[in-house]
């Protein structure tokens, strides 16, 4: 891996030093530079775990959860930091959380403290959150919590709309490696029971809220509120993807 294209890519200049504050930069700078997209899902365009760098770093792409935790974890390695990639289970409402391997995270392990970090959530959390029960953990744009749930845990966000805070997936500490995903990783390209199958989804964080690309809408947000534009065709999407993501398909 090259290290200073990719922190060239996500736009960091910061300090290389092993600390929470550093650590916290990156997941940040990495937040804001690169979408959390499925667009080859639905150009029919297999996605290899293997060229994550080329496809993100020297192509000017995103990725989902695999490709971005996937990547971001080797950066942070290489970089020095004790990291491990880790396996959750998102909250699908009704029908419960999903299966083993649904989404990857990292949890990072500084001065005895373990932090879950995840820039491949889309909208979760900013900085990375301490591993701690029952406590409310700040995070620029938001509140979480973690919960124990039997023997794993519980990661839960604050509602925009009210106190009330509501599951997004389930995560343990026990360490995994980047091959343990691809058969679900397959499945998330290829099934019609995934969501990402369903529509696609190109979206990423500025400073005063968020523009996401779902399906043909392009939605907004600009100090909480919200505005949506319906696209007509193809090439008003790509237009959008060129003019807010720096994206050429």
């Amino acid at each position: 891996m090259d290290i200073n294209k990719y922190l060239k890519r996500i736009d960091y200049e910061g300090k290389h030093e092993k600390t929470l504050e550093t650590l916290a930069s990156l997941q940040t700078s990495h937040l804001f530079s690169v979408p959390f997209e499925n667009l080859d899902i639905h150009r029919n365009i297999k996605i290899d775990l293997d060229k994550s760098f080329e496809k993100i770093v020297i192509n000017n792409r995103g990725g989902f959860c695999y490709e971005l935790n996937g990547l971001f974890y080797q950066l942070l390695k290489e970089l020095g930091f004790n990291v491990k990639i880790v396996s959750a289970r998102v909250n699908q409402g009704e029908k419960g959380f999903g299966a083993e391997f649904d989404h990857m995270a990292i949890v990072a392990n500084i001065d005895n403290e373990q932090y879950l970090v995840d820039v491949g959530f889309g909208d979760f959390a900013y900085i990375p959150l301490r591993i701690i029960l029952d406590k409310e953990i700040p995070d620029p744009r938001s509140v979480f919590r973690i919960e124990k749930f039997d023997d794993v845990y519980n990661i839960v966000k604050q509602k925009s709309e009210d106190s009330s805070f509501i599951p997004k997936y389930l995560f343990s500490e026990t360490e995994r490696v980047i091959d343990d995903f691809k058969n679900m990783c397959v499945f998330h390209q290829t099934s019609s029971e995934s969501h990402f199958t369903q529509n696609k989804i190109c979206s990423l964080p500025v400073k005063d809220g968020r523009i996401t690309l779902s399906g043909n809408n392009l939605i907004i947000t600009k100090n909480n509120n919200v505005e949506t534009k319906e696209l007509k065709s193809e090439a008003e999407v790509n237009i959008v993807l060129k003019k807010y993501f720096n994206i050429i398909l």
